[in-house]
C-alpha cells in the first residue's frame, strides 16, 4: 500500500472502493463491506449526483468555497464525502503530470493514501462529540495560521458539528470567516438544525438525501459479485428497504445476510434475519380485509403471529404494502421497480386497478392509528385482530360525506344487507348515523340544545325515508329545534355559531330574524339560508336586525345552571353539607326523576345530588 509521499500504480486502488492491504501469511483482519467498499473518489459515490456535479463544476472553474457543510441521515456518505473533497483538493502525481485541485483521480496521488486512512498531518478530522469545547477550537484557530507541511491545503474535518458548544461555534466564527487561503472546512452534520445561522451563513451547504432502493439494490449486487457470494435479488431488496436509504446500513446488513445465510443469501434468511412477515401472506392477508373477509383475516393473522411474526412488524408490512398500491395506482410505473418481488408488484397492480383512493386512504390512517394502539397494549395480538376488524368493517363503506350524499340522491348506495359480511352496514330506513361506522368520526356528536327542544322528532322528519330524491319539506317550531337540526346533520361548526353568536330577535318557520355578536362569522348569514333549506327541502329567509334580542342559547343554559346552583344552596340540607366540609363547592346540579316520589329518596342521596365534595 502507498504511503503519503510515494507514488501510487493503478492497481493500488480498484474500483474506487478503499479494499485495504493485502493479506500477510497469517491473514488479514476482516474488515466489514461498510468500511472495505468505502468510495474514495467522486466515481463511486452513488446517489449524491447534485453535490458531485455542484463540486466538479467548482473545481474546474477555481471556485472553490472556503467552508462545506455536509447534512443528512446516518450513513450516506457526510464524513466519506469530506475525506474525497480533501483528497481532491490536495490530489498531485509523484511525476508532476496533475498539481492542482480535482476531481478527476484516477490513481492514488502523493497524499491520498494516507488521507483515506486519517492519518495525514495536513488533513485534521475532529469529532466533535468528544470535543465540544471552547478549547478544542482554540487549538484549531492557533493552527490555521500556519502552512500546510507537504500537502496543497490544510483540510478541516469536523463531524457531528452540532454538537459543539455556544462559546466553540462563538469561537469559530472570525476564522470560519476570514481563513487564511491555505485552510479549507468542511463539517458533518445530521442535525443540520441545531447548527447556528451564523455557522451557515459562512459554508456552503450540501444536502445529502436518501440513496433510492434501486440504486441501493443494485450497489449490493456489484458488491456481491466482487465478493463472489451469491444473493437473491428479493433478498437484496429486502435488505435494500430496511436500510431505508443508508448506504451504511445496507452494507452491515448484507454483511450480516451473509454470515446468516453461511452460503446463497436467500430471500428467507433475510426475512428471518430482519423479522419481516411474509410478503405474500401480508399481501394475503390484505386481499382479505379488502374483501370484508374477516374470518379469512383472523386465520392468516394467527397463522402468522404463531409461526412467530410481531403483530406490529405485521401491521407495519401491511401499511407499507398499501402505501405500495397507491403509489402504483397514482403513478403505474412504480410496479416496475425490480426492488419489490414479482408476486408484489403483480398482485399491486391488480389492487390499485380494482380499489379507490378513497378504500386505501382509510385503511393507510386506520393502520397507523392501529400501531399505536398495538405498541402500546398489554395484549399485542388481541388489539392487532381489533384493529383488523375495524378495517374489514369499513372496507367498502362511504365517507361520511359520501352517505350524506347518496342520502341527497336516493340513499341507493346505503341499502347493504343486514346479514352480510362485517363490512355490510345496518340496513333499512337507515339514518345517516346508522350508515356510518365508528371509526368515521372522532367522537359521537352529542347536542347541548336544552331540554326542552324535540329533538328526536326533527331527527326523524330530517332523515327518514331515504328512498325519496329530495329530503322532504319539514317545519320547525322553534329556534332550539333548528339548533339540534344542525346537530342531527352533523354540521358541529353551524351548531356552535347558532348557540354562542347569534341572539335571537324573531322566529317563523321559514323566517329568521338574528341579532349577531361580535365573535360571529360574517359568512354565517350568506350560507346558513342555504343550509336551511337543504335540510328542511323549503326557503328560508334570514335577516341580521339591529335590535338586541334574545340572549344567546348558551347565556340562557349558562344563566339555567347559574339558577340551578343558587337554588341548590338555598336548600338547608345542602347548606348543612357545605358547612360540615369545608371547602366543598357545588359543581353540578342533576334533575330528578319526575315520576320518582321524594318520600323514596334517601336523604343522602338528597343532599349528595345537588353537591359534590
Amino acid at each position: 500500500m502507498t504511503d503519503a509521499g510515494s507514488p501510487a500504480t493503478p492497481s493500488d486502488e480498484q474500483g474506487g472502493f478503499d479494499l485495504g492491504r493485502a493479506p500477510d501469511a497469517q491473514g488479514a483482519t476482516y474488515r466489514v463491506l461498510a468500511r472495505k467498499y468505502r468510495p474514495t473518489n467522486f466515481d463511486n459515490l452513488i446517489g449524491q449526483e447534485a453535490l458531485v456535479r455542484t463540486v466538479s463544476n467548482a473545481f474546474e472553474t477555481g471556485r472553490i468555497p472556503q467552508a462545506w457543510i455536509l447534512t443528512g441521515v446516518r450513513g450516506v456518505g457526510k464524513t466519506t464525502t469530506a475525506r474525497i473533497l480533501a483528497r481532491a483538493l490536495n490530489y498531485e502525481l509523484a511525476d508532476g503530470s496533475i498539481n492542482g485541485p480535482t476531481v478527476q483521480m484516477p490513481t492514488l496521488g502523493t497524499h491520498c493514501q494516507a488521507i483515506m486512512e486519517s492519518r495525514h498531518i495536513d488533513v485534521l478530522e475532529m469529532d466533535a462529540a468528544s470535543h465540544t469545547g471552547v478549547d478544542d477550537v482554540r487549538q484549531i484557530n492557533d493552527s490555521v495560521r500556519y502552512a500546510p507541511s507537504s500537502a496543497r491545503y490544510k483540510v478541516y474535518i469536523i463531524d457531528e458539528v452540532h454538537m459543539l458548544s455556544t462559546a466553540a461555534f462563538n469561537a469559530f466564527l472570525k476564522t470560519l470567516e476570514e481563513p487564511p487561503a491555505h485552510a479549507k472546512f468542511v463539517f458533518a452534520t445530521t442535525e443540520i438544525r441545531k447548527v447556528p445561522v451564523t455557522v451557515l451563513s459562512r459554508c456552503q451547504r450540501f444536502d445529502l438525501k436518501r440513496v433510492e432502493a434501486d440504486v441501493l439494490m443494485a450497489h449490493l449486487g456489484n458488491i456481491a459479485s466482487m465478493e463472489k457470494v451469491e444473493a437473491e435479488p428479493e433478498a437484496l431488496g429486502m435488505i435494500a428497504r430496511a436500510a431505508e436509504g443508508s448506504v451504511r446500513d445496507s452494507l452491515s446488513l448484507f454483511d450480516q445476510a451473509i454470515a446468516h445465510a453461511a452460503g446463497v443469501v436467500r430471500a428467507e434468511d433475510v426475512r428471518q434475519m430482519l423479522g419481516l412477515a411474509d410478503r405474500t401472506r401480508v399481501i394475503d392477508l390484505f386481499d382479505a380485509l379488502v374483501r370484508g373477509d374477516i374470518v379469512a383475516a383472523f386465520k392468516e393473522f394467527r397463522d402468522q403471529y404463531d409461526t412467530g411474526a410481531d403483530p406490529v412488524v405485521v401491521l407495519s408490512d401491511l401499511a407499507e404494502f398499501v402505501n405500495f398500491v397507491t403509489r402504483v395506482k397514482i403513478v403505474p410505473a412504480t410496479a416496475d421497480n425490480v426492488v419489490f418481488g414479482e408476486t408484489e408488484r403483480v398482485r399491486a397492480r391488480d389492487f390499485a386497478a380494482k380499489l379507490s383512493m378513497r378504500v386505501l386512504s382509510r385503511m393507510w390512517q386506520m393502520l397507523l392509528k392501529g400501531i399505536t394502539e398495538v405498541q402500546g397494549a398489554t395484549r399485542p395480538a388481541a388489539a392487532a385482530e381489533m384493529v383488523l376488524v375495524r378495517i374489514a368493517y369499513v372496507a367498502d363503506l362511504p365517507t361520511p360525506d359520501e352517505a350524506i350524499r347518496m342520502i341527497e340522491q336516493g340513499g341507493g348506495g346505503l341499502s347493504l344487507p343486514a346479514n352480510s359480511a362485517p363490512r355490510g352496514a345496518p340496513s333499512g330506513g337507515a339514518s345517516a348515523s346508522a350508515a356510518m361506522p365508528p371509526t368515521m368520526s372522532a367522537a359521537p356528536v352529542r347536542s347541548s340544545a336544552p331540554r326542552a327542544v324535540g329533538e328526536a322528532p326533527a331527527r326523524a322528519q330530517m332523515l327518514s325515508p331515504a328512498t325519496s330524491s329530495a329530503p322532504p319539506a319539514m317545519k320547525i317550531a322553534s329556534f332550539p329545534d333548528l339548533v339540534a337540526l344542525a346537530a342531527a346533520q352533523r354540521d358541529l361548526q353551524t351548531k356552535s355559531a347558532l348557540e354562542a353568536d347569534v341572539r335571537l330577535v324573531r322566529f317563523e318557520d321559514g323566517r329568521l330574524e338574528l341579532a349577531m355578536e361580535r365573535t360571529a362569522s360574517r359568512a354565517l348569514i350568506g350560507e346558513l339560508p342555504r343550509k336551511l333549506e337543504q335540510w328542511t327541502g323549503r326557503r328560508w329567509t334570514v335577516i341580521v336586525s339591529n335590535e338586541e334580542g334574545q340572549p344567546t342559547l348558551r347565556e340562557q343554559a349558562t344563566q339555567e345552571r347559574s339558577a340551578r346552583e343558587r337554588s341548590a344552596e338555598a336548600d338547608p340540607r345542602v347548606r348543612e353539607v357545605l358547612a360540615r366540609f369545608p371547602g366543598a363547592k357545588i359543581v353540578e346540579v342533576r334533575h330528578l326523576a319526575p315520576d320518582l316520589p321524594d318520600a323514596d329518596i334517601p336523604d343522602d342521596d338528597a343532599a349528595d345530588g345537588p353537591g359534590d365534595d
